[in-house]
């Protein structure tokens, strides 16, 4: 069974000088959310793509190792994580890498443990298995006291 989300786009203009906005229908957890080219490859004066991925990545994956933590019974008191999504124009637009950052406070934990859990949690979250293969993904993986 699959589980529908949506969002909506709209773009007024050409690329240099329009602008955008763009909904979550879904949950209206956000937006309207103001988009235009600079935010991609100059000055941020509002969100992008890219970084809507980025908050895709790092929410997905911190609901995956919270996941995979508890499931070896090593429960997080806490993570944080971010994503950095690397955008270049060099040959043509795209999506270079997505680098995962993470510490954690999970009591009890050792550090082969957390990042066994970390790796695996990398490979299965949604969002990294639809990156996988088009991207390169990097983790930085650690745990606080």
């Amino acid at each position: 069974m699959g589980f529908d989300r949506k969002a909506t786009s709209i773009w007024e203009g050409d690329l240099q000088s329009g602008s955008g906005k763009t909904t979550f229908d879904h949950s209206g957890a956000a937006g309207p959310l103001h988009m235009e080219w600079d935010a991609r490859a100059g000055e941020a004066k509002g969100t992008s793509p890219e970084e809507l991925i980025a908050a895709a990545h790092a929410t997905c994956y911190s609901m995956a190792l919270s996941g995979a933590l508890a499931k070896a019974d090593m429960p997080p008191e806490r993570l944080e994580v971010s994503a950095v999504v690397t955008f270049s124009t060099e040959g043509g637009a795209h999506i270079e890498s997505s680098k995962l950052t993470v510490v954690g406070i999970v009591p009890g934990a050792d550090e082969q443990a957390f990042m066994e859990a970390a790796t695996a949690a990398r490979d299965g979250c949604p969002v990294s298995k639809a990156l996988a293969g088009n991207i390169e993904i990097t983790l930085d993986a650690s745990l606080k006291s």
